[in-house]
Protein backbone atom coordinates (compact mmCIF):
# COMPACT_ATOMS: atom_id res chain seq x y z
CA UNK A 1 0.00 0.00 0.00
CA UNK A 2 1.66 3.35 -1.22
CA UNK A 3 1.41 6.44 1.26
CA UNK A 4 -2.01 7.56 -0.82
CA UNK A 5 -4.94 5.83 1.19
CA UNK A 6 -6.44 2.70 0.01
CA UNK A 7 -9.59 2.01 -1.80
CA UNK A 8 -10.18 -1.40 -0.30
CA UNK A 9 -14.53 -1.13 0.19
CA UNK A 10 -13.60 -2.43 3.87
CA UNK A 11 -12.05 0.40 4.65
CA UNK A 12 -14.91 2.74 5.66
CA UNK A 13 -16.05 0.36 8.26
CA UNK A 14 -12.22 0.04 9.60
CA UNK A 15 -12.04 3.90 9.53
CA UNK A 16 -15.76 4.15 11.74
CA UNK A 17 -15.12 1.01 13.70
CA UNK A 18 -11.53 2.52 15.04
CA UNK A 19 -13.04 5.89 15.37
CA UNK A 20 -16.18 4.01 17.72
CA UNK A 21 -14.00 2.55 19.58
CA UNK A 22 -10.62 4.24 20.29
CA UNK A 23 -12.21 8.18 20.06
CA UNK A 24 -9.31 9.43 17.78
CA UNK A 25 -8.72 8.16 14.21
CA UNK A 26 -5.85 5.75 13.21
CA UNK A 27 -2.21 7.27 12.07
CA UNK A 28 -1.76 3.76 10.08
CA UNK A 29 -3.19 1.85 7.49
CA UNK A 30 -1.67 -1.77 6.42
CA UNK A 31 -2.92 -4.36 4.58
CA UNK A 32 -1.55 -7.92 3.67
CA UNK A 33 -3.38 -10.14 1.14
CA UNK A 34 -3.66 -14.00 1.23
CA UNK A 35 -2.13 -16.58 -1.15
CA UNK A 36 -2.94 -19.52 -2.90
CA UNK A 37 -0.26 -22.04 -4.08
CA UNK A 38 -0.25 -22.69 -8.02
CA UNK A 39 1.82 -25.89 -7.15
CA UNK A 40 4.38 -27.46 -5.09
CA UNK A 41 2.20 -29.20 -2.70
CA UNK A 42 4.03 -30.62 0.87
CA UNK A 43 7.75 -29.26 -0.48
CA UNK A 44 8.28 -25.96 1.79
CA UNK A 45 9.64 -28.68 4.74
CA UNK A 46 11.39 -30.39 2.65
CA UNK A 47 13.58 -27.53 1.59
CA UNK A 48 11.85 -27.45 -2.00
CA UNK A 49 10.54 -25.10 -4.10
CA UNK A 50 6.73 -23.19 -4.42
CA UNK A 51 5.08 -21.36 -6.45
CA UNK A 52 2.36 -19.28 -4.92
CA UNK A 53 0.61 -15.52 -5.53
CA UNK A 54 -0.70 -13.50 -3.63
CA UNK A 55 -4.35 -12.98 -4.55
CA UNK A 56 -7.15 -10.06 -3.85
CA UNK A 57 -7.99 -10.76 -0.81
CA UNK A 58 -6.60 -9.06 2.04
CA UNK A 59 -6.31 -8.22 5.76
CA UNK A 60 -6.06 -4.57 6.98
CA UNK A 61 -5.37 -3.23 9.93
CA UNK A 62 -5.59 0.48 11.17
CA UNK A 63 -3.27 1.41 14.46
CA UNK A 64 -2.87 4.24 16.13
CA UNK A 65 0.60 4.74 18.41
CA UNK A 66 0.06 4.41 22.44
CA UNK A 67 2.76 5.77 25.37
CA UNK A 68 1.25 3.79 27.89
CA UNK A 69 2.73 0.36 26.70
CA UNK A 70 -0.92 -0.48 26.49
CA UNK A 71 -2.17 -2.50 23.57
CA UNK A 72 -6.19 -2.41 22.69
CA UNK A 73 -7.54 -4.41 19.86
CA UNK A 74 -10.59 -4.57 17.66
CA UNK A 75 -11.72 -7.54 15.64
CA UNK A 76 -14.46 -5.84 13.57
CA UNK A 77 -14.96 -9.14 12.07
CA UNK A 78 -15.60 -10.90 15.30
CA UNK A 79 -19.04 -9.14 16.19
CA UNK A 80 -16.50 -6.24 17.51
CA UNK A 81 -14.61 -8.30 20.27
CA UNK A 82 -12.18 -6.74 21.67
CA UNK A 83 -8.49 -7.79 23.48
CA UNK A 84 -6.10 -5.90 25.56
CA UNK A 85 -2.39 -6.76 27.08
CA UNK A 86 0.74 -4.92 27.63
CA UNK A 87 3.31 -4.28 25.15
CA UNK A 88 6.49 -4.18 28.13
CA UNK A 89 5.38 -7.04 29.92
CA UNK A 90 5.57 -10.71 29.54
CA UNK A 91 2.76 -11.65 27.17
CA UNK A 92 0.62 -15.15 27.66
CA UNK A 93 -1.74 -16.67 25.78
CA UNK A 94 -5.49 -15.56 25.76
CA UNK A 95 -7.84 -18.14 26.65
CA UNK A 96 -11.17 -16.55 26.39
CA UNK A 97 -10.23 -14.98 22.87
CA UNK A 98 -7.90 -17.85 20.55
CA UNK A 99 -8.35 -14.89 17.75
CA UNK A 100 -5.99 -12.54 19.90
CA UNK A 101 -3.51 -15.20 20.39
CA UNK A 102 -1.70 -14.19 16.50
CA UNK A 103 -2.38 -10.59 17.50
CA UNK A 104 -0.24 -11.42 21.05
CA UNK A 105 2.18 -13.86 19.26
CA UNK A 106 3.39 -11.05 16.79
CA UNK A 107 3.82 -8.52 19.82
CA UNK A 108 5.60 -11.46 21.35
CA UNK A 109 8.11 -11.43 18.16
CA UNK A 110 9.08 -8.30 18.27
CA UNK A 111 10.31 -8.54 22.22
CA UNK A 112 11.75 -11.44 21.41
CA UNK A 113 13.73 -9.55 18.44
CA UNK A 114 14.65 -6.87 20.67
CA UNK A 115 12.40 -4.12 18.90
CA UNK A 116 10.69 -3.43 21.95
CA UNK A 117 7.12 -2.58 19.96
CA UNK A 118 5.28 0.22 21.68
CA UNK A 119 1.53 0.46 23.15
CA UNK A 120 -1.13 0.60 20.27
CA UNK A 121 -4.79 0.78 19.58
CA UNK A 122 -5.56 -1.59 16.55
CA UNK A 123 -8.46 -2.56 14.52
CA UNK A 124 -8.72 -5.49 12.39
CA UNK A 125 -10.99 -6.36 9.49
CA UNK A 126 -10.62 -8.29 6.30
CA UNK A 127 -11.92 -10.32 2.96
CA UNK A 128 -9.90 -13.67 3.47
CA UNK A 129 -11.88 -16.57 3.41
CA UNK A 130 -11.59 -18.29 6.43
CA UNK A 131 -10.91 -21.85 6.80
CA UNK A 132 -10.48 -22.34 3.24
CA UNK A 133 -7.06 -22.98 2.95
CA UNK A 134 -6.21 -19.04 1.81
CA UNK A 135 -3.52 -18.18 4.44
CA UNK A 136 -6.12 -15.62 6.15
CA UNK A 137 -3.65 -15.88 9.22
CA UNK A 138 -0.56 -15.33 7.80
CA UNK A 139 -2.33 -12.00 6.55
CA UNK A 140 -3.21 -10.79 9.36
CA UNK A 141 0.33 -11.46 11.22
CA UNK A 142 2.05 -9.94 8.06
CA UNK A 143 -0.43 -6.69 8.37
CA UNK A 144 0.17 -6.60 11.68
CA UNK A 145 3.71 -6.14 11.36
CA UNK A 146 3.66 -4.61 8.93
CA UNK A 147 1.20 -1.73 11.06
CA UNK A 148 4.30 -1.63 13.85
CA UNK A 149 7.21 -1.47 11.56
CA UNK A 150 5.35 2.31 10.15
CA UNK A 151 4.19 2.86 14.08
CA UNK A 152 7.59 3.19 15.04
CA UNK A 153 9.97 3.15 11.93
CA UNK A 154 11.52 -0.34 12.19
CA UNK A 155 13.63 -0.13 9.21
CA UNK A 156 15.40 -3.16 10.23
CA UNK A 157 12.57 -4.60 9.15
CA UNK A 158 12.30 -6.02 5.50
CA UNK A 159 9.98 -8.29 4.02
CA UNK A 160 11.70 -11.30 4.63
CA UNK A 161 12.20 -10.16 8.10
CA UNK A 162 8.79 -9.60 8.62
CA UNK A 163 7.55 -13.28 7.03
CA UNK A 164 10.01 -14.53 9.34
CA UNK A 165 8.50 -13.05 12.42
CA UNK A 166 4.98 -13.87 11.31
CA UNK A 167 5.88 -17.43 10.99
CA UNK A 168 7.65 -18.04 14.68
CA UNK A 169 4.30 -15.79 16.31
CA UNK A 170 2.31 -18.83 14.68
CA UNK A 171 5.20 -21.63 15.38
CA UNK A 172 5.88 -20.40 18.60
CA UNK A 173 3.11 -18.75 20.69
CA UNK A 174 -0.07 -20.14 18.21
CA UNK A 175 1.21 -23.17 18.24
CA UNK A 176 0.65 -24.29 14.38
CA UNK A 177 3.67 -25.70 13.11
CA UNK A 178 3.72 -23.86 9.76
CA UNK A 179 5.96 -23.23 6.63
CA UNK A 180 7.56 -20.09 5.53
CA UNK A 181 5.77 -19.84 2.42
CA UNK A 182 1.87 -18.10 3.43
CA UNK A 183 4.03 -15.39 5.86
CA UNK A 184 6.75 -15.15 2.79
CA UNK A 185 4.48 -14.35 -0.40
CA UNK A 186 1.61 -12.36 1.68
CA UNK A 187 4.91 -9.84 2.57
CA UNK A 188 6.97 -10.61 -0.81
CA UNK A 189 4.21 -11.25 -3.52
CA UNK A 190 4.30 -8.76 -6.90
CA UNK A 191 1.04 -7.67 -8.90
CA UNK A 192 0.75 -10.40 -12.01
CA UNK A 193 3.44 -12.09 -10.96
CA UNK A 194 3.85 -15.51 -9.15
CA UNK A 195 6.88 -16.27 -6.66
CA UNK A 196 9.06 -19.33 -7.41
CA UNK A 197 10.50 -19.72 -3.81
CA UNK A 198 13.60 -21.81 -2.74
CA UNK A 199 12.16 -22.49 0.87
CA UNK A 200 16.09 -23.41 1.81
CA UNK A 201 17.31 -19.99 0.78
CA UNK A 202 14.16 -17.94 1.27
CA UNK A 203 15.06 -16.60 -2.22
CA UNK A 204 12.22 -15.99 -4.13
CA UNK A 205 11.72 -14.95 -8.42
CA UNK A 206 9.09 -13.43 -9.66
CA UNK A 207 7.25 -15.45 -12.74
CA UNK A 208 4.49 -13.34 -14.97
CA UNK A 209 1.39 -14.88 -15.25
CA UNK A 210 0.68 -14.90 -19.11
CA UNK A 211 -1.56 -11.83 -20.26
CA UNK A 212 -5.55 -12.60 -19.72
CA UNK A 213 -5.12 -15.71 -17.79
CA UNK A 214 -7.25 -15.80 -14.46
CA UNK A 215 -6.56 -17.55 -11.09
CA UNK A 216 -9.54 -19.67 -10.21
CA UNK A 217 -10.31 -20.84 -6.29
CA UNK A 218 -12.92 -23.64 -6.03
CA UNK A 219 -13.79 -24.52 -2.48
CA UNK A 220 -15.18 -28.28 -2.37
CA UNK A 221 -17.26 -27.43 0.97
CA UNK A 222 -15.39 -30.26 1.96
CA UNK A 223 -13.88 -29.75 5.87
CA UNK A 224 -10.26 -30.73 6.02
CA UNK A 225 -10.12 -33.34 8.17
CA UNK A 226 -7.07 -35.34 9.53
CA UNK A 227 -4.85 -32.86 8.36
CA UNK A 228 -2.84 -32.67 11.75
CA UNK A 229 -2.17 -35.69 12.12
CA UNK A 230 -1.75 -36.68 8.41
CA UNK A 231 0.73 -33.83 7.78
CA UNK A 232 2.99 -34.98 10.98
CA UNK A 233 2.74 -38.81 9.63
CA UNK A 234 4.13 -37.31 5.85
CA UNK A 235 6.29 -34.80 7.39
CA UNK A 236 7.78 -37.94 9.55
CA UNK A 237 7.89 -40.16 6.32
CA UNK A 238 9.45 -37.48 4.47
CA UNK A 239 12.24 -37.30 7.23
CA UNK A 240 12.71 -40.77 7.64
CA UNK A 241 13.37 -40.74 3.63
CA UNK A 242 16.10 -37.80 3.90
CA UNK A 243 17.94 -39.87 6.78
CA UNK A 244 18.15 -42.76 4.72
CA UNK A 245 19.93 -41.39 2.18
CA UNK A 246 22.14 -39.32 4.39
CA UNK A 247 20.51 -35.67 3.32
CA UNK A 248 19.50 -32.77 5.27
CA UNK A 249 16.07 -32.82 3.25
CA UNK A 250 14.58 -34.29 0.25
CA UNK A 251 15.46 -31.50 -1.96
CA UNK A 252 18.71 -32.70 -1.94
CA UNK A 253 17.33 -36.22 -3.72
CA UNK A 254 16.87 -36.82 -7.45
CA UNK A 255 14.88 -39.04 -9.48
CA UNK A 256 17.78 -40.85 -10.16
CA UNK A 257 19.14 -41.54 -6.86
CA UNK A 258 15.55 -42.67 -5.50
CA UNK A 259 15.26 -45.25 -7.76
CA UNK A 260 18.72 -46.42 -7.90
CA UNK A 261 19.15 -46.47 -3.58
CA UNK A 262 15.88 -46.27 -2.59
CA UNK A 263 15.03 -49.83 -2.29
CA UNK A 264 15.80 -50.33 1.54
CA UNK A 265 13.01 -47.74 2.02
CA UNK A 266 9.19 -48.84 3.64
CA UNK A 267 7.32 -48.44 0.31
CA UNK A 268 5.13 -45.84 1.83
CA UNK A 269 8.45 -43.51 2.55
CA UNK A 270 9.29 -44.22 -0.39
CA UNK A 271 6.21 -43.06 -2.06
CA UNK A 272 6.13 -40.18 -0.28
CA UNK A 273 9.32 -39.47 -0.95
CA UNK A 274 8.86 -39.70 -5.15
CA UNK A 275 6.08 -37.72 -4.63
CA UNK A 276 8.69 -34.67 -2.99
CA UNK A 277 11.15 -35.44 -5.72
CA UNK A 278 9.23 -34.98 -8.84
CA UNK A 279 7.24 -32.32 -7.30
CA UNK A 280 9.98 -30.20 -6.81
CA UNK A 281 11.07 -31.09 -10.31
CA UNK A 282 7.51 -29.61 -11.71
CA UNK A 283 7.66 -26.50 -9.33
CA UNK A 284 10.40 -25.53 -11.22
CA UNK A 285 9.27 -26.78 -14.45
CA UNK A 286 6.41 -24.95 -13.94
CA UNK A 287 8.09 -21.74 -13.08
CA UNK A 288 9.73 -21.94 -16.84
CA UNK A 289 6.38 -22.46 -18.57
CA UNK A 290 4.26 -19.70 -17.35
CA UNK A 291 7.81 -17.50 -18.33
CA UNK A 292 6.95 -18.72 -21.70
CA UNK A 293 2.95 -18.34 -21.54
CA UNK A 294 2.94 -21.84 -22.18
CA UNK A 295 -0.40 -22.88 -20.28
CA UNK A 296 -0.10 -26.04 -22.16
CA UNK A 297 2.55 -27.34 -20.24
CA UNK A 298 1.43 -25.70 -17.11
CA UNK A 299 -1.83 -27.70 -17.24
CA UNK A 300 -0.04 -30.87 -18.05
CA UNK A 301 2.28 -30.17 -14.62
CA UNK A 302 -1.08 -29.55 -12.71
CA UNK A 303 -2.51 -32.70 -13.84
CA UNK A 304 0.98 -34.69 -13.24
CA UNK A 305 0.95 -32.68 -9.55
CA UNK A 306 -1.95 -34.03 -8.73
CA UNK A 307 -2.06 -37.26 -9.58
CA UNK A 308 0.98 -37.04 -7.28
CA UNK A 309 -0.73 -36.06 -4.48
CA UNK A 310 -3.54 -38.49 -4.70
CA UNK A 311 -1.41 -41.80 -5.64
CA UNK A 312 1.78 -41.65 -4.12
CA UNK A 313 1.23 -38.70 -1.03
CA UNK A 314 -2.57 -39.46 -0.61
CA UNK A 315 -4.07 -36.57 0.13
CA UNK A 316 -6.50 -36.15 -1.66
CA UNK A 317 -10.77 -37.08 -1.41
CA UNK A 318 -13.01 -38.33 -3.75
CA UNK A 319 -14.89 -34.95 -4.52
CA UNK A 320 -11.25 -33.08 -4.67
CA UNK A 321 -10.76 -35.30 -7.55
CA UNK A 322 -13.81 -35.06 -8.87
CA UNK A 323 -13.88 -31.29 -8.53
CA UNK A 324 -10.53 -31.28 -10.41
CA UNK A 325 -11.87 -33.44 -13.15
CA UNK A 326 -14.95 -31.29 -13.54
CA UNK A 327 -12.40 -28.46 -13.85
CA UNK A 328 -9.71 -29.63 -16.26
CA UNK A 329 -12.64 -31.14 -18.61
CA UNK A 330 -14.69 -27.31 -19.14
CA UNK A 331 -10.40 -25.75 -19.46
CA UNK A 332 -9.24 -28.13 -22.14
CA UNK A 333 -5.74 -28.18 -22.78
CA UNK A 334 -4.85 -24.94 -22.44
CA UNK A 335 -4.80 -24.16 -18.09
CA UNK A 336 -5.20 -26.76 -15.98
CA UNK A 337 -6.41 -27.84 -12.06
CA UNK A 338 -4.88 -29.24 -9.00
CA UNK A 339 -5.73 -29.68 -5.59
CA UNK A 340 -3.94 -27.31 -3.42
CA UNK A 341 -3.49 -26.89 0.37
CA UNK A 342 -2.24 -29.41 2.62
CA UNK A 343 -4.92 -31.94 1.51
CA UNK A 344 -8.08 -34.12 2.79
CA UNK A 345 -10.42 -31.34 1.44
CA UNK A 346 -10.33 -27.57 1.02
CA UNK A 347 -9.84 -25.91 -2.30
CA UNK A 348 -8.60 -26.48 -6.37
CA UNK A 349 -6.62 -24.26 -8.16
CA UNK A 350 -7.23 -23.47 -11.94
CA UNK A 351 -5.22 -21.60 -14.30
CA UNK A 352 -7.33 -20.92 -17.09
CA UNK A 353 -7.95 -18.47 -20.15
CA UNK A 354 -10.29 -15.52 -19.11
CA UNK A 355 -12.72 -16.52 -21.47
CA UNK A 356 -12.60 -19.88 -20.25
CA UNK A 357 -13.78 -18.58 -16.63
CA UNK A 358 -17.53 -18.82 -17.59
CA UNK A 359 -17.59 -22.25 -18.79
CA UNK A 360 -15.69 -23.37 -15.67
CA UNK A 361 -18.34 -21.91 -13.12
CA UNK A 362 -20.94 -23.27 -15.20
CA UNK A 363 -19.73 -27.05 -15.18
CA UNK A 364 -18.63 -26.42 -11.35
CA UNK A 365 -22.21 -24.88 -10.56
CA UNK A 366 -24.06 -27.97 -12.54
CA UNK A 367 -21.54 -31.31 -11.87
CA UNK A 368 -20.33 -30.82 -8.11
CA UNK A 369 -22.20 -31.10 -5.22
CA UNK A 370 -19.86 -31.91 -1.71
CA UNK A 371 -20.74 -35.10 0.07
CA UNK A 372 -22.64 -32.83 1.99
CA UNK A 373 -24.87 -31.47 -1.04
CA UNK A 374 -23.52 -27.91 -0.57
CA UNK A 375 -22.36 -26.27 -3.60
CA UNK A 376 -18.74 -25.49 -4.51
CA UNK A 377 -17.83 -21.56 -3.71
CA UNK A 378 -15.73 -20.09 -6.94
CA UNK A 379 -13.60 -17.12 -6.71
CA UNK A 380 -11.98 -15.65 -9.53
CA UNK A 381 -8.16 -13.45 -8.13
CA UNK A 382 -5.67 -12.03 -9.71
CA UNK A 383 -2.48 -12.22 -8.63
CA UNK A 384 -1.86 -9.08 -6.00
CA UNK A 385 1.42 -6.75 -4.46
CA UNK A 386 2.55 -7.95 -1.10
CA UNK A 387 2.02 -5.93 2.18
CA UNK A 388 2.67 -2.68 2.82
CA UNK A 389 1.78 0.27 4.83
CA UNK A 390 1.23 3.93 5.20
CA UNK A 391 -0.04 6.56 6.65
CA UNK A 392 -4.26 6.71 7.41
CA UNK A 393 -4.65 10.85 6.69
Amino acid sequence: MPPDRPTSPLLPALLAGFQARFGAAPTTLAQAPGRVNLIGEHTDYNDGFVLPCAIDFHTLVAARPRSDGQVRVLALDLDGAGDSFRSDATIVHSRTAPWANYVRGVVRGLQQAGLAPSGADIAITGNVPQGAGLSSSAALEVALLHAWQHLQGLNALDATRIAQLAQRAENDFVGCRCGIMDQLISARGQAGHALLIDCRSLQARPVPLPAGVAVMIVHSRVQRGLVDSAYNERRAQCEAAARHFGVPALRDVSLDRLQADGAGLEALAWQRARHIVTENARTEAAAQALAAGDLVAMGRLMAESHASMRDDFAITVLAIDQLVTILQQAIGPVGGARMTGGGFGGCVVALLPQDRVDAAREAVARQYRAPGGEAAVVWVCQAQAGAAAGPAG
